[in-house]
């Protein structure tokens, strides 16, 4: 017999401690996915969803993508497989691809995941600027390692009092981090370049790590000069300037989001659509600070290690990847833009005739609708002015028509080449039909 979501969600607690093996898939309302196949997702019961969750966003091509996927069959029967001695040859051709395509990659390392890949660049700029403290952004999320892992988005009760221009006071979003991990970590809001100034300034700053578009709380994209901003202000202060672009890079831009801003940070990381979906982080920048992975002073030597670091199925998905965006860019962008606009258009249309605010904000095929008036600066503004609740009704009203956004407020939704002009289509139709019925 079959196994219902109550039947799986219950064996899931009996053997997985806290029920889940990502806080994130303990969604409201629950469901069993048994399948994914291009921009679609089947579960239990065969019922299909347009789905513009996909998985966090890394499927720029869509689920089990053809060509992906056979690049990577066609590695395993090659006979490559994980030596973890000597060296590989894909290492060096893939290394080769992300330098040539990103402008701030001058040397990389391979990871398996965005968290470690932000560990790891966090790592280089405290040995490389002989620091500890470094700035991440309110709102922002940058993986689950100790470091980041404060004021991931702040209540509303916590923010509405803060002013611009100053710090906000820690406040972990887990438990087991050490208080002194505290001692070195500051909390600023995006677009706030006062308050990072500020803090760099007074402080000795390893590091200032953020998304150049906020993606962990939907779009919200930087005030004009906001980047070239930080990028003055680090230069001035003797500050790594990390642009996390596990979200932003390779959807927006072959070169990432920096290609777009030009602005280019001292160390990048990478993950996501970087391989469709297949597990891999990657971080690298300046050669100067690269360096440090082989310096021969072990006392500013780097250690990189993972025996998964490079595994030959993750780079075959991503010599795929970043090779199809690199000979059809032009196309790939295009199509993803055409889409994009085609179903803000059409989402406009449905919104503009209800009686509250909605605020579409898009960035190429990455968009979010906002339940407030105006476009976010920042995750207080997002705070104090989104209709969580109206937000996350129609997030579940959604669903149950069959199309799939993530059901929590003001999370991302994405497009993919996979999608169609049909599938825009029916994404609107259904759209008016749900805030129809919401009233």
């Amino acid at each position: 017999m079959t196994e219902t979501v109550g039947q799986a969600v219950e064996r899931r607690r009996q053997y997985i401690g806290g029920g889940t093996m990502s806080i994130n898939r303990a969604i409201n309302p629950s469901r069993l996915f048994v399948r994914a196949q291009g921009a679609y997702l089947w579960d239990d019961a065969g019922r299909r969803y347009i789905d513009y969750h996909a998985g966090f966003a890394p499927y720029l091509f869509g689920h089990a993508d053809r060509e992906v996927d056979e690049a990577v069959i066609a590695a395993i029967r090659s006979g490559a497989s994980l030596i973890g001695a000597g060296t590989m040859p894909w290492e060096a051709e893939i290394a080769q691809m992300l330098v040539e395509a990103v402008p701030a990659l001058e040397q990389i390392q391979l990871t398996s995941t965005g968290s470690e890949a932000v560990s790891y660049a966090l790592r280089l700029a405290r040995a490389h600027t002989g620091r500890d403290t470094v700035v991440v952004m309110q709102g922002g999320y940058n993986g689950w390692a100790d470091y980041v892992s404060y004021n991931l988005m702040d209540p509303r009760a916590l923010v509405e009092d803060h002013e611009e221009g100053e710090e906000y006071p820690l406040r972990v979003t887990t438990a087991g981090i050490p208080e002194a991990v505290g001692s070195t970590v500051r909390v600023v809001e995006y677009n706030d370049l006062a308050a990072a100034e500020k803090v760099l300034a007074t402080r000795q700053i390893a590091a200032l790590i953020l998304e150049p578009v906020l993606q962990n709380v939907g779009i919200v994209k930087p005030l004009p000069g906001y980047l070239e901003g930080l990028r003055a202000l680090c230069d001035r202060y003797g500050t790594v300037l990390i642009f996390d672009e596990v979200k932003t890079g390779f959807r927006h831009a072959l070169g990432g989001y920096q290609q777009i801003a030009g602005v280019l940070p001292d160390l990048c990381t990478f993950g996501k659509a970087v391989a469709n979906g297949y597990p891999m982080g990657v971080v690298g920048g300046r050669k100067e600070i690269m360096a440090l992975c082989s310096d021969p002073d072990p006392k500013r030597r780097v250690v990189i290690a993972g025996t998964y670091n490079g595994h030959p199925v993750n780079v075959a998905a991503a010599r795929a990847s970043i090779g199809r965006l690199k000979s059809r860019e032009a196309e790939v962008y295009g199509e993803l833009e055409r889409l994009g606009a085609r179903l803000e258009a059409g989402l406009n249309g449905v919104f503009a005739s209800r009686n509250y605010a909605t605020t579409l904000v898009r960035q190429g095929s990455a968009f979010a609708t906002y339940f407030m008036d105006h476009a976010p600066v920042n995750w207080r503004d997002i705070a104090l002015n989104n209709d969580n609740e109206r937000d996350v009704a129609y997030r579940r009203a959604m669903i149950e028509a069959g199309i799939f956004h993530f059901p929590v407020a003001t999370k991302q939704s994405s497009i993919s080449l996979a999608h169609t002009d049909d599938d825009i289509d029916r994404t609107i139709e259904i759209t008016a039909d749900v805030v129809r019925a919401l009233g």
